[in-house]
């Protein structure tokens, strides 16, 4: 993913609106050496109302409650961030975008303790399609279960969207591309499965829906319980609390990533292994279809979940 002049040129930062090449951080920024950063990511669909920010009050409440087990102090509210966010949308004069809000510890010392670091917030906002691929959505992806273990709650919180604990899911999703892969899926340390590098994963079995619960050490994360919730109102039954076994994943029916990046994508191989028929199933074409629905508000329902730019 790369950045032209021509898509998107202003960031906000900490007040203030700059230019996108004069958005810079001091190189002994702690967060940048101790990953001591939270952040988010959104997405603003096109709708016929105009640009719509998708469940943005719930990836800004989770934006502070990360910061919550680092003593990070966010010094601007929830509603001057949205006003920001807004601005900065109207100001690039997209219709539709990608959103990445993020706090950090800055530049004082360069100890292990930030508690002499300010703390810096930016948002972010460009043009993104789908994270893996347009023929990803349709035609489903192969991916591989990771070498690497997802680190466990009692270790590191989990639940936080923190920066430093994404060096997990780059090791993890670059090792499934080199090996030909699309994207890897990460056990937990007991050896269930956790999630994907940046996506919660579901299992359709018997025409009933799994996937890990929060003991499983995953994020929480906003389009699993979109997903979720649609999924229910379809009628479906789903066990959001599942403890699924590597083998499971093969012998499963279906199997789908869900996140903001990723919306909702079918997986048609696990390490080689056909999931069900190798294409997407029934199950998740109309989870997908209905998510699309909602998002891109062709449907009255759920407008609680949408904020208008």
């Amino acid at each position: 993913m790369g950045f032209d002049e021509m898509d998107v040129d202003t960031i906000w930062m900490d007040g203030e609106f700059v230019d996108w090449d004069e958005a810079q951080v001091h190189v002994l920024t702690h967060g940048l050496h101790y990953g001591s950063g939270v952040f988010e990511g959104a997405r603003c669909y096109d709708t016929a109302e105009g640009p719509a920010i998708f469940r943005w009050e719930e990836h800004l409440e989770r934006l502070f409650q990360s910061a919550k087990p680092y003593d990070m102090d966010i010094d601007y509210t929830k509603e001057e961030l949205t006003e920001a966010t807004k601005e900065l949308i109207q100001r690039q004069d997209l219709e539709s975008c990608y959103i990445r809000p993020i706090s950090f510890y800055g530049y004082n010392s360069l100890g292990v303790s930030p508690k002499d670091c300010p703390t810096e917030t930016a948002i972010a906002v460009w043009p993104w399609g789908a994270y893996l691929g347009e023929e990803a959505l349709e035609e489903g992806i192969e991916v591989m279960i990771s070498s690497w273990r997802k680190h466990a709650s009692s270790q590191i919180p989990t639940n936080a969207k923190t920066t430093g604990l994404y060096v997990n899911s780059m090791l993890a999703g670059e090792e499934a591309r080199r090996n030909g892969y699309a994207e890897a899926i990460v056990l937990n340390k007991e050896g269930n499965v956790a999630e994907g590098p940046g996506e919660n994963i579901f299992l359709v079995r018997d025409g009933e829906i799994h996937t890990p619960g929060l003991s499983e050490s995953i994020l929480d994360g906003i389009t699993r319980d979109t997903v979720i919730e649609i999924a229910e109102d379809l009628g479906y039954t789903v066990h959001d609390g599942a403890s699924i076994s590597r083998g499971e994943l093969n012998t499963a029916d279906e199997l789908f990533f869900t996140g903001s990046a990723a919306e909702v994508t079918p997986i048609r191989k696990v390490d080689n292994v056909v999931i069900g028929d190798g294409s997407r199933g029934p199950v998740t074409e109309e989870i997908q279809q209905r998510f699309f629905e909602v998002v891109e508000r062709e449907t009255d329902e759920y407008d609680e979940w949408f904020e208008y730019v």
